[in-house]
């Protein structure tokens, strides 16, 4: 069957573009269109770009939104597919091509309905006052696009209930990719490091609690911080980005010590995964991939008692959760995260790994009959039996 992948534009990193890549591996005769591609070569599939490509919007997503819906609707079949496949995070899904048959089945992964629009207390980027005023136009629209879709799946049951509230569309439980076969495969990571990463990694405090994601505000690594003085153990923040700054600031005046790792390799992330005594995720996400790449590594997890994250550390029991991020309540989830037996931890979360992911969308796609929208819990199968 010859099908259509469709994402929002391709970045040169990014989770949702994970998500593609295991599309494609999954779909290796399917087409790719996208709005733009600013990594191309990723991918091995035929990929399509659309005007926007070639003009400057590309370059600010804000500008190119109020042309994003119409965009989706005018875009021409390059051949009679038979399925489509769309990864949304803001209006993949609102896609139609022009000379395809209607009747042609369109599944839609979604892995957040559109923030700027929806629930814009979780994203900044949708607090000015001409994105406000644009909701107001586009949630309608949106809401209308989303009952085109055949299937629906989230990428949590965090991400099901929003859908739900947005759209009033049930829909399947698919977790999103993560490298775990590789983490688990490669064992000790310091033996993968360069002589530099080495050094880095071992003049690091012996026991520590670990931060790792972009460094922008609403990842709330200060947290990580607050967490490290509450327990009076050191604290390594790993990555970069835009609160670099705010972040050194906090940690000069911190009770503990305070180190920065930036922009470390999938290795050292892996390496510093194993040295520390836990991750402390305190970001509300639609999944969060990094908590199940440290479990992977064998190392617990303290997540927010709300999010996509809880799902994962859940079903690997692998962690702990927080819902009152004070003195005691870090002494409390980090001593319960501690005490969680590693050993077991990687095999746990097997249930998340690509492999897995690939074999539930080829199942949910291929192994799907148009009977209509989706309607009632009936339809609602899960991640582990989709």
């Amino acid at each position: 069957m010859t099908g259509l992948l469709v994402h929002e534009w391709v970045a040169k990193a990014g989770g949702s573009e994970n998500v593609v890549e295991q599309f494609v591996k999954s779909f290796p005769t399917a087409d790719l269109q996208v709005l733009w591609n600013d990594d191309p070569g990723r991918f091995s599939a035929t990929t399509y770009e659309t005007w926007i490509a070639r003009t400057p919007l590309r370059r600010s997503k804000m500008l190119a939104l109020p042309f994003l819906p119409a965009t989706w609707r005018t875009l021409q079949a390059h051949q009679q597919y038979e399925w489509l496949l769309t990864s949304s995070h803001l209006f993949a899904h609102h896609v139609q091509l022009r000379g395809l048959d209607r009747e042609v089945p369109k599944f839609s992964y979604v892995h957040t309905p559109a923030r700027y629009i929806w629930e814009p207390e979780l994203d900044h980027r949708g607090r000015g006052p001409l994105v406000r005023l644009a909701a107001g136009i586009l949630k309608p629209l949106d809401r209308k696009r989303a009952q085109e879709s055949f299937r629906i799946a989230a990428n949590s049951e965090f991400t099901r209930k929003r859908i739900e509230r947005a759209w009033g569309r049930d829909s399947d439980v698919i977790y999103p990719p993560v490298d775990t076969d590789r983490i688990i495969a490669g064992g000790d990571w310091r033996n993968h490091l360069t002589s530099d990463e080495l050094d880095t990694l071992e003049a690091l405090p012996s026991e520590f609690l670990l931060g790792a994601s972009r460094f922008v505000s609403y990842k709330r690594l200060d947290l990580v911080i607050e967490a490290g003085e509450a327990t009076k153990l050191p604290v390594v923040l790993a990555g970069r980005g835009p609160d670099h700054d705010a972040l050194l600031a906090r940690a000069q005046t911190a009770a503990v010590p305070v180190t920065f790792v930036i922009s470390p390799s999938d290795e050292m992330l892996y390496a510093l995964y194993q040295r520390a005594l836990a991750l402390v995720f305190p970001a509300i996400e639609d999944f969060g991939i990094m908590p199940v790449e440290a479990m992977a590594a064998g190392t617990p997890v303290v997540v927010p008692n709300v999010g996509g994250a809880l799902e994962s550390v859940t079903l690997a029991e692998g962690g702990s959760t927080i819902d009152n991020p004070s003195t005691q309540g870090w002494r409390e989830a980090i001593e319960t995260a501690l005490s969680i037996d590693r050993s077991g931890l990687p095999s746990r979360t097997s249930q998340f790994s690509t492999t897995h992911f690939r074999q539930l969308i080829q199942t949910w796609v291929l192994g799907s009959q148009p009977r209509g929208p989706l309607a009632n819990d009936d339809h609602r199968q899960g991640n582990a039996n989709v």
